[in-house]
């Protein structure tokens, strides 16, 4: 595909493909579980379309901060966001380089956005400067396939899948990524991707603290 083609497809189609793909029953289940631990100040990084949103408890949440590189994806998040009962604020950046003070987080979540991010190491030191010292990660995300047959095909299949779903990495090993960047992993949970999404991988979520 041409370069002019790859660029309308990323800006014009790959936004509505992903958010509709992570709409799907097994990525809100898996929302539901954790996105409610989520209290005082949150900043989203990877906000996407906002499809965490309707799973804050807004008992909890003081105020979100949703952070994404991509204007469509902010664009499809903003009547969801006017409408929730705290303080939304939508913020063009990437999570390589988030434009907010130190320590003003007492949350950051990331869920399916570790597979995405160009440089997830940078993205994860910028999480551990935004957080409180007493702060949280909570993270949802697929990745490295524990079999070594499907292992193969994620990494056969990698830079295809990514052309077509807005720069995914099947490949990445999400936990190996938060630890390697000083977290400490509190609590981890695991789910089963349905047969047609077996490239994905392993599916986990949980809550690590930094340091």
């Amino acid at each position: 595909m041409c370069q002019t083609c790859l660029s309308w497809y990323a800006r014009c189609v790959a936004p509505y493909f992903v958010h509709a793909g992570c709409s799907a029953g097994t990525f809100t289940r898996m929302r539901s579980r954790v996105i409610p631990r989520a209290e005082g100040i949150v900043v989203e990084v990877g906000f996407g379309s906002g499809l965490n949103l309707p799973h804050y408890d807004a008992a909890r949440v003081e105020r979100l901060v949703g952070v994404d590189p991509d204007g469509t994806m902010l664009g499809l998040a903003a009547s969801k966001s006017r409408a929730m009962p705290f303080a939304v604020e939508c913020v063009r950046a990437g999570g390589e380089s988030l434009p907010l003070a130190d320590g003003i987080a007492d949350t950051v979540v990331v869920t399916y956005a570790f597979c995405t991010i160009p440089d997830p190491e940078a993205a994860l030191s910028e999480i551990r400067r935004v957080l409180k010292p007493t702060g949280r990660l909570i993270f949802i995300e697929h990745g490295q396939a524990e079999g070594p047959r499907c292992r193969r095909w994620q990494q056969r299949l990698n830079r295809l899948w990514g052309s077509i779903a807005g720069g995914c990495h099947l490949n990445r090993d999400p936990l190996r990524l938060i630890g390697g960047a000083g977290f400490r992993l509190l609590e981890v949970q695991h789910g089963r991707f349905p047969l047609p999404l077996w490239q994905l991988g392993s599916h986990h979520a949980g809550i690590a603290a930094a340091g």
